[in-house]
This record gives C-alpha cells, sequence and structure tokens, in this order.
C-alpha cells in the first residue's frame, strides 16, 4: 500500500507505541487521526507537535470506552475525509499488580472495559468505512500477557484480567478478518516488553527491584526491552507488504515467550 494520501485512525496517540505509529504513518503521506483521553500533558505536547506536521491531520479526545463517543469518532473521521484505509487499534488498560496490588471490582472492570470491550466497539463502528475503500487494514495491538498470564517474572507486571482480556483479542482478530474479508486485512502484533509498555518508562518497573527487573530482560531470548521503532517497523510492514497476510498473530516479543528453557548438547547415545 501506498500511504500518501491514506487516512489513518490511531487510538491511544497521546504518548508511546500509538504517538509514534501516528508520528510515523504522518511522515509518510498519511492523514492520520490522533485520539486521546487521559496522560493530559503528554496528550498536550502531541497536540502541539501534531500542528507542526505537514498534512491534514486530526487530534481527537475520546473515552472509547463509550459506544456513543466512538461512534461520534467515526463520524468526524467520515465527516473530514470520507474515508478510512488503516486502523491501529491501540487501546489498552494494564494494571501491574506490582502497582495497583490485589484486584479491586473498578481495576478489574476497567481493564476489560478498555484492553477488551474498547477494540470492540472501535472496529464495529469502522468497518464499513474500512470495506468502502476496497483495501483497508486493521491492525490491534495486545500483548503477550495473554500467552504467559500472571506466572514466572511476568507475574509482577501482568494482571488476571489484563491476560485474559489480552487472549480473547485474538479470538477476535479472526472473527474480524472473517468479517473483513475480502475488503480489510486484519492482524494482530502482540507485544512483549516494550519501554514505554511494561517495561523501563512505565511506574511499574520502578518498583521493581533490580533482580525482578533482570529477570525480566534474562527471560527475554534478545535480553532487552523493545523500542518504539520495533513496532513502527513491523506496523509499516504489515501495511505495506503484507498483502496476502490477514488474520494472523505476530508475536514481537524479543523471544519472551520461549524464555526460561534451556537446549541441551546432544547426548551421546548408547550406539
Amino acid at each position: 500500500m501506498e500511504l500518501t494520501g491514506k487516512v489513518a485512525l490511531v487510538l491511544g496517540a497521546a504518548k508511546g507505541i500509538g504517538k509514534a505509529i501516528g508520528m510515523a504513518l504522518a511522515r509518510e503521506g498519511a492523514k492520520v487521526i490522533f485520539t486521546y483521553f487521559d496522560w493530559p500533558e503528554a496528550a498536550r505536547q502531541m497536540v502541539a507537535e501534531v500542528t507542526t506536521l505537514d498534512g491534514d491531520h486530526l487530534t481527537v479526545h475520546c473515552d472509547l470506552r463509550d459506544p456513543t463517543q466512538v461512534e461520534s469518532l467515526i463520524e468526524k473521521v467520515r465527516s473530514k475525509y470520507n474515508r478510512l484505509d488503516i486502523l491501529i487499534n491501540n487501546i489498552e488498560r494494564g494494571g501491574m499488580p506490582v502497582v495497583h496490588g490485589p484486584y479491586t471490582p473498578e481495576q478489574w472492570d476497567l481493564e476489560m472495559a478498555t484492553t477488551l470491550k474498547a477494540k470492540w466497539w472501535i472496529f464495529h463502528h469502522a468497518l464499513p468505512l474500512l470495506k468502502a475503500t476496497g483495501d483497508g487494514i486493521v491492525i490491534t495491538l495486545s500483548s503477550i500477557a495473554g500467552l504467559v498470564g500472571r506466572s514466572g517474572p511476568a507475574a509482577l507486571i501482568f494482571n488476571d484480567g489484563y491476560a485474559a482480556a489480552n487472549r480473547a483479542v485474538s479470538s477476535f482478530t479472526e472473527t474480524w478478518a472473517r468479517e473483513g474479508a475480502p475488503e480489510v486485512r486484519v492482524n494482530e502484533l502482540m507485544l512483549g516488553l516494550f519501554e514505554t509498555r511494561h517495561a523501563e518508562a512505565t511506574r511499574g518497573w520502578g518498583l521493581l527491584t533490580e533482580e525482578e527487573r533482570r529477570a525480566l530482560l534474562d527471560h527475554t531470548l534478545l535480553k532487552r526491552s523493545g523500542r518504539l521503532v520495533d513496532v513502527v517497523r513491523a506496523c509499516l510492514f504489515l501495511i505495506r507488504d503484507a498483502d496476502y497476510m490477514t488474520g494472523s498473530v505476530i508475536r514481537l516479543d524479543g523471544g519472551f515467550v520461549l524464555g526460561g528453557a534451556v537446549v541441551p548438547p546432544m547426548p551421546a547415545g548408547v550406539e
């Protein structure tokens, strides 16, 4: 896909991964809608930076947990651009056990509403516009929490509800690929530990001991957390080059899921 002139809706774009993806798409020539809700200081900085970009972009304050606001957001996109080519479904709330401690009903509901339900609402309302282009693309960002859950060194950073919600996202990916075909490709980018998500630039990381942080990185085969550029490159691949891929999950985790087990030398045998 040639990105110049395409319209991309990037959720959770106030900072971190969402902002990095949105800025990259804008630099590639797309018209980008950046959504934000909380993180007021980061959101103000993002809005200021967007005004300096070349091209026709839009920033929208929206609570994506509210179906009415989601519907209004899609109507804004329709009214301004009359099309939608790309949806970056990057919306989640991952409550780290090391930060929040034992579950409360409010924390549980917040994680499910943000990480799971909001993704469904935005896809449901955006799909008609995406299908109308004849070549729409959806990338849903999820977490390896859906695979590893609250276990091993990740037990301090992945809550039960967050893990369960992310496992359900992969079910959405398969359903949405069927619903979108053949006009819309739907793929999932499953992330491991990233600097702004579950690693160095998060509040929870600072609450871990040096030994706990080292255990997380040692469990990662590449021995480091992911960088924003790693996510951006993967998204650009899915958008520009993966035109025969839909309903797939790409695990971008530096080998965390495979970590913790070693491959021993081949035994000599008896013959």
